[in-house]
């Protein structure tokens, strides 16, 4: 590996862009229990454990292009059951996939349509 100077520690923060950031807002901090680090009137920074998670209104009425966005975003969790966090997302009026296992894994989309995953803790 060649020697350099830059070196990264991680990432900082991934960016989706949304349709409402008021509607955005509500779901990630009221579902998946995010809080405000940053907003503005067309962008907000979210607090995610140690990581930062952004979302953008597009500019002038542009819409969010979901279809070329990225694969998923996926968020570890550090408390519940596979049960109880799929109970709580269900009771949100989200529709879940993934199945209990040795993955452990739970997908649904945001109010956007942006593919999200949890990771559940043993």
């Amino acid at each position: 590996m060649p020697e350099t100077t830059l070196r990264t520690t991680g990432i900082d923060h991934l960016v989706l862009y949304v349709g409402d950031i008021g509607r955005s807002k509500k779901f990630y901090l009221d579902v998946l229990g995010m809080s405000v680090a940053h907003e503005s009137p067309r962008h907000l920074f979210l607090a995610c454990g140690g990581q930062g998670f952004a979302l953008f209104e597009p500019r002038d009425g542009a819409s969010p292009e979901t279809d070329r966005d990225l694969n998923h975003v996926a968020f570890s969790v550090d408390a519940g059951t596979y049960e109880e966090i799929k109970a709580h997302l269900e009771a949100h009026g989200l529709e879940v996939t993934g199945r209990r296992g040795d993955d452990r894994c739970i997908y649904f989309r945001d109010p956007d349509g942006h593919r999200l995953q949890l990771v559940v803790p043993d």
